[in-house]
């Protein structure tokens, strides 16, 4: 009886995200084929698509773009990251610390440094990684990984993420949405927008 009631909890709270109206938290647009600077940072990139951008940031060098809403489709931007910082703004220093970027951390340690941030920072109690693998990103040697959620909504979620580390800050942007339609229907969007990002 366990697993049908939690599918049941999670159709329910995904009809309640589709009716939630994406206006309410859209700030700006980010046109098609238009170069934009991200977080205040000399990262930019150029949209395949239509998107917008959230009032809401999660940090100093932090942004999020999404197309239906950030529960349904979130594309997070993480840029110039410094050592000694984490990757969002500490709720509470004492109650919820949250790790740390550092000088000595190795691509290889940035996907735990997320999950580790996403189980602090979303009380994320189930988180995975599936997959785990070397890639370019901002022209430099990077790390690609995936991984799956389950948010505070109970609703399964897929991730998927790129980072790097230049001149010894961390770039990363990663992609997360409802596993249920919304992410195969969003990640090669999401692809195309990180193969776009560039530093001068």
């Amino acid at each position: 009886m366990i697993r049908p009631l939690f599918h049941l909890s999670a159709a329910l709270a995904l009809t309640s995200l589709l009716l939630a109206p994406v206006s309410a938290q859209a700030h700006k647009l980010r046109e098609r084929g238009a170069p934009v600077a991200v977080a205040d940072t000399p990262l930019t990139v150029t949209p395949s698509r239509d998107w917008n951008r959230l009032d809401v940031r999660l940090g100093k060098n932090t942004e999020h773009w999404t197309v239906d809403g950030e529960q349904l489709n979130d594309v997070i931007f993480f840029a110039a990251i410094e050592p000694g910082k984490p990757l969002v703004r500490e709720r509470s220093k004492k109650r919820e610390p949250l790790p740390k970027f550092t000088a000595a951390t190795l691509l290889v340690e940035v996907p735990e440094l997320l999950e580790t941030t996403w189980r602090t920072y979303k009380h994320s109690g189930s988180f995975q990684m599936t997959g785990i693998e070397p890639g370019r990103f901002l022209g430099a040697d990077g790390v690609h990984f995936t991984y799956e959620f389950v948010d505070q909504d109970e609703l399964p979620r897929r991730g998927e993420a790129r980072a790097a580390i230049i001149a010894g800050k961390l770039y990363m942007i990663s992609f997360e949405a409802p596993r249920l339609h919304y992410f195969a229907a969003g990640v090669e969007d999401f692809r195309k927008l990180a193969d776009s990002a560039r530093l001068p």
